[in-house]
């Protein structure tokens, strides 16, 4: 293949380059050199005679045709495309960004996060409502009940949690208690510190620190599994060979985490009232048998409700904030992690400002 060369003619419309050969990275380096002691600047540049062109060639082109407001002819389909590339590319830019008003800039970002958040709980609502209508379907079909993958979300979300469950629980029923005694002791009434332990870990830190702790631990794990699973292809492949993602994935999830919450919240309230117990038999010499019938006492069989009918609910919202967001992962690795933290921080949300609305709701029907 020819190097790359030029010839100048003279036209009505001023001198033109007549370009040959071809112009490529390896055969441009003498002919950029000689392009730069033109004398009289071109007004036209053929293209007709070149059999070759790369990125490099392109670039002289476009910068000759800029430099000298000159016109490019003859070239083929693909050199006009890369040209064409190379001239969408020759913009400037600015090394810094131009200063924007902070008060703008902040008010920008709050926007974008209430768009974001709208579009999230509209998203939410939408899973919600598949997850209703995948129930629905598995009821009039339970041959298609997968028993042996909620067995294992059982195990999941409420075998593997206890321990970890009731060693914050006991913590928890030991820092209610010294915090309340403390308080309690300048009235010369520590004897109350054994109602506020009661009714609070009965009531509301019980279930409450369990759905925190179930949704750091577990929907965290239905989130990274599930967008594991999706950044793999396999749910789309699941689809294919005509496997419900929402039955086979996501109920087995909702089902486990809507049981297992009562149970945990009443296991982690009554392991804080046996750390509060303790605390009061060693540092307010109150015996346990004392404790226990002053449990009895002060914490109506309300207070237990309460908590059982709320863990359910907490449980139904961080399995559906975790199985979204994993079923919202694609394109990278990173997103999983991205998709991860995000379940775990709106299923918190979420968690406690249903426990603010029960509280209230509680409160206006007499279960106070």
């Amino acid at each position: 293949m020819p190097g790359a060369d030029f010839t100048i003619e003279e036209t009505p419309e001023g001198p033109s380059l007549r370009f040959s050969g071809a112009l490529t990275l390896a055969e441009i380096s003498v002919l950029h050199a000689r392009l730069s002691t033109l004398s009289d600047p071109p007004a036209r540049i053929d293209l007709s005679g070149i059999e070759r062109i790369d990125t490099v060639g392109a670039w002289v082109i476009h910068r000759l045709a800029r430099d000298h407001d000159a016109t490019i002819s003859g070239a083929s389909k693909d050199a006009e495309r890369l040209i064409e590339q190379v001239c969408a590319a020759d913009q400037p830019f600015k090394i810094r960004p131009d200063r924007t008003n902070p008060f703008l800039r902040v008010l920008g970002e709050m926007g974008q996060a209430t768009v974001h958040a709208g579009a999230t709980l509209v998203g939410l609502l939408g899973f919600f409502g598949a997850t209703l209508v995948a129930a629905w379907n598995l009821i009039r079909n339970p041959k298609r009940f997968r028993i042996n993958a909620v067995i294992r979300q059982f195990e999941v979300v409420g075998v593997t949690a206890l321990a970890i469950i009731g060693l914050m629980s006991f913590l928890i029923g030991i820092v209610i208690g010294q915090q309340g005694a403390v308080q309690l002791r300048q009235f010369g009434a520590e004897v109350f510190t054994i109602n506020l332990i009661g009714r609070v870990t009965a009531r509301e830190l019980g279930v409450l620190m369990t759905a925190i702790m179930v949704a750091g631990r577990s929907g965290s794990a239905f989130a990274a599994q599930i967008g594991s699973m999706k950044l793999a292809e396999e749910v789309d492949a699941m689809r294919i060979i005509g496997v419900s993602p929402m039955e086979a994935l996501v109920l087995p999830r909702v089902i486990a985490a809507v049981v297992m919450m009562p149970l945990l919240g009443f296991y982690a309230t009554m392991v804080a009232m046996v750390g509060g117990g303790i605390y009061c038999w060693l540092a307010l010499d109150i015996p346990p048998v004392t404790f226990v019938q002053r449990i009895r006492e002060v914490v109506p069989m309300t207070d237990l409700w309460v908590g059982l009918v709320k863990a359910p609910v907490f449980g139904l919202i961080i399995a559906i904030a975790g199985c979204f967001q994993g079923m919202q992962v694609e394109g990278s690795a990173e997103e999983v992690g991205l998709r991860t933290t995000a379940s775990v921080v709106q299923a918190i949300f979420l968690v406690i400002v249903l426990d603010a609305a029960f509280a209230v709701f509680f409160t206006q029907i007499g279960w106070i």
